[in-house]
Formats: C-alpha cells, structure tokens, sequence
C-alpha cells in the first residue's frame, strides 16, 4: 500500500457522472481496494525463477512465482493508491512514471480495480502499459455496484458488462487476472464462477480470483472454475489468514495467495505514528479506520519496533523486513505493495535482497507471538462485506 505521508497532491478531476468524494465515503473499497508445499501446490506452482530484468542499484535479480498458472514477478504493484484512497490522487504523468519504473525494475504483475477512483486506475493503469502490454499482468476487480451506495453487484450480466467496460480502460483484448472484489451474499458463488468461465472461454479472461473470501467460498468456486489467486489483507500485523483457513485452502488447492496492505496500510514503514493526521477532506479511507485512531496508532507501536530491530540486524528498513516476512511465509505469496514515490518503489524492491534465515524467523516469529494487534483492520461497514462465512 502507499507509504507517503497523507495529505499529499491534489484531486481536481472527477469521472463524469460520479461524485468521487462522496462515493469514497460512502462506498467500502478499503482492501484490495493489496512451511512445506503440499502435493497440490507442488503440481501447480514452481519455486522462484529467475527472470531478464535489469535491477535498480541495490535491489535484487527479480525472480518469479505462480499463482496457479500465471507466473508473475515475485513482487507485485498495486496501483490503487496512486489514483484513490489514500489521499488526492497524484497526477497522471506521476502514476505512468511510477509504474513504468515498476516495469524497467522487473515487475511484471500490476493490480487494479474498476472501483478504485473509480475507473481512474483502472485508465491509468492502461494507459502506462499499453506500450509493454504482452510484457506484464494486468488484475483488475468486479464486483460493486458503483452506484453511490456501499451495494455490492456480482450478478452474471453485470459481471460481463463489468469485463468489457474493463477491457476498453485498460486498453486490452484480455484480463489477465479478473477478481470478485468482494463477495456477494445475494449471488451464489457458483453463479459468479460460471460467468467467470464464460468469460475465459471467450478469451476475455484468463485466471479468476477472489478478493476477501472465505474459506468454504474458495473452495466452492475452485469446484466451478479453477481460482488462480486470493487477494486478502495480510502483513506482520493482520495474520487472520493463517487463522481462518483462507491460506490453508489457498496451499492445498494450489492457488496463489497475493497480500494486499503487506505494509500494514503504510503503518509499518514506521513513517506513521500517533501524531499523524489523515485528510480531513476523507479522501483517505484510513481516516475511519478504528486501528488508525490516535490510540491504536501508539498501542500498536511494538509492531514498528520489533520491524525496526530486525533492519538494524539486516541493514535495511522496517518496510523491507515486512515484505521479506511476508515472501518467507510461502513461495505461493505475491505481496503487492503500493506506491506513488519512485524512491519508495526501490525501497520496496530492495526487500528482494534481505535474506532472512530459519533462526532469523523462528526470533522474529516468537517476539511476534507475544504482540497484541490494536483496532479493527477496517471500519465496522467494511468489515460487514468481509466473507467470514464458515
């Protein structure tokens, strides 16, 4: 997720038709808005590869992983806080040049939303790859109503409407990854998967993905159409998918696991701290979020400190440890950390050559245990759109 200070830039321009600012406060687009394999992973996905890219000064060779099938750059991009969510939008020429820095530094996996602006990323998104389109992955999400209300829509019709409308953004013959945003309690999972197969038999889509899932929900819909990836919020401190059973299921289905928020929301670049103040304008969705309360932002503070001790050891930074914890967790894991900031972005990347040893994480994984996470991950309406079903 974006690590910038709040309050940054400015946001003048409006899609036709929609209210941005009232539809932020209203809508629940927080989220994605993002050992050993068992014998279904290992028929599916190959240890890291590497792959040509030409690293940035400092970083690592960027090698890559499989979800499911698509093989994507070990790292990913998430372009949502570029265009919305975290703070004004930063300018168009400012996202393609982020991105394309992505790209010349080896990342090959980009991730997006219809919702997100909304449509903005998705037009950045496009318009920064169009020149190097059959070199990376494009994700984008289905799955709101986008009608000013928080209503969620994944009926079969608005689906491919959705899809098509995605296409034209993004200017491309094909989704690479298309996820179900948020899970629809009003449509049956097998209806949603069974459009998503229409779609790939048709080319329009390659892979389907979930976003926010339950456990029984990714097992349902593998059953209809093979789910490639799973999108949830997981970081050092939101490690409920290794509780709920998401990334069990994730591991023995062989499907790809891509965190979003590996940062905890910018939280833990130890950047943020009790003092700070989000936009007032709530243009920024962490504003409304109990975990970033004055309160929780100093209660929470050991989290920082345990990351900071850990990049002093390594000679890196706190941000840098969270995603390399998060890359030892499984070789299934693609974090997909955000960024508007170039420095930033090879900050990130930098994380690829912090190596942390099996001592190095059964330390760390101890001092973790002994932590207490402050505040909700999300505000009461948003976690309400959460699949939590059993």
């Amino acid at each position: 997720m974006d690590k910038n200070k709040p309050n940054a830039g400015s946001n003048a321009n409006e899609h036709p038709g929609v209210a941005r600012r009232d539809f932020l406060i209203n809508s629940a687009l927080a989220g994605a808005m993002l050992t050993v394999a068992s014998p279904a992973w290992a028929a599916s996905s190959d240890q890291p590869q590497a792959t040509k890219s030409t690293p940035q000064a400092g970083q690592a060779q960027m090698k890559t992983r499989k979800l499911g099938t698509l093989e994507v750059s070990e790292m990913g991009a998430g372009c949502m806080s570029i265009s919305a969510n975290y703070g004004p939008a930063a300018s168009t020429a400012q996202g393609i040049e982020t991105i394309r820095a992505a790209h010349e530094s080896g990342v090959t996996f980009f991730d997006t939303a219809e919702v997100y602006g909304p449509y903005t990323s998705e037009e950045l998104v496009g318009e920064a790859l169009a020149p190097i389109r059959d070199q990376v992955k494009i994700a984008t999400k289905f799955g709101f109503a986008i009608d000013g209300t928080a209503g969620l829509n994944s009926r079969p019709e608005r689906i491919k409407q959705v899809a098509e409308a995605s296409l034209k953004r993004l200017k491309t013959d094909r989704i690479d990854l298309f996820y179900q945003h948020r899970v629809d309690p009003n449509v049956p999972i097998e209806d949603v998967a069974g459009a998503i197969r229409k779609l790939i038999q048709e080319g329009k889509v390659l892979h389907f993905g979930l976003s926010e899932p339950s456990a029984g929900t990714i097992r349902r819909a593998h059953a209809i159409q093979p789910v490639t990836a799973v999108q949830t919020e997981y970081s050092v401190m939101e490690r409920s998918p290794e509780r709920n059973g998401v990334l069990a299921a994730c591991e023995e289905l062989g499907i790809g696991f891509v965190p979003w928020g590996p940062m905890g929301m910018g939280y833990l670049t130890g950047k943020i701290d009790a003092s700070t103040r989000f936009d007032p304008k709530k243009t920024d969705l962490r504003s409304t979020f109990d975990r970033f309360s004055s309160e929780n932002l100093a209660a929470n503070m050991p989290f920082v400190a345990l990351l900071k001790q850990f990049a002093e050891k390594k000679g890196s930074t706190p941000s840098q440890i969270a995603l390399a914890w998060l890359l030892a967790q499984k070789p299934f894991i693609v974090p997909i950390p955000g960024t508007r900031n170039i420095d930033h972005l090879n900050e990130n990347l930098a994380a690829l050559r912090v190596e942390l040893t099996p001592d190095d994480l059964r330390e760390f994984g101890t001092a973790l245990a002994a932590l207490t996470v402050h505040g909700g991950r999300m505000n009461e309406m948003q976690m309400g759109l959460v699949d939590q079903t059993t």
